[in-house]
């Protein structure tokens, strides 16, 4: 399994934070430890730090439980979940995750297409190269 560089992850989830509809970009680890990225500065988190940290835990043994069907489904791509304040959505990369959280009128395909092109060569095979 391919080695992450967390310094370029960093860097992508500041990419993505430019978006004005994303709120949150983050790698975490296999058990939702935050290893790069956060908050847009100046925006209300709504969560507690330690209810953040439980969302970001039970998300990253979500995407590991997903993996168990990837034989007869294949990998899932992304996943996204739609709430009345907000849209949370993961990207897992090997046995990492990206997870997003987003303003609650996003085009969630839209925002997941724009995602996955910064996230770079692993994902072209979703686009079909």
């Amino acid at each position: 399994m391919p080695e992450i560089d967390i310094k370029d992850y960093e860097k992508r989830c500041q990419e993505l934070l430019e978006d004005d509809e994303v709120r949150f970009a983050g790698l975490l680890d296999e058990f939702g430890k935050l290893l790069a990225g956060g908050y847009n500065q100046g925006i209300d988190h709504r969560l507690t730090e330690e209810q953040h940290d439980e969302v970001c835990k039970e998300l990253a043994a979500r995407v590991a439980k997903r993996k168990k069907y990837d034989t007869e489904l294949g990998r899932v791509k992304y996943s996204a979940s739609r709430r009345e304040h907000v849209v949370i959505m993961s990207f897992p990369i090997y046995e990492k995750v990206i997870m997003i959280v987003a303003e609650p009128h996003v085009n969630i395909d839209r925002l997941a297409f724009k995602i996955i092109e910064k996230l770079g060569s692993q994902w072209g095979e979703f686009f079909g190269k």
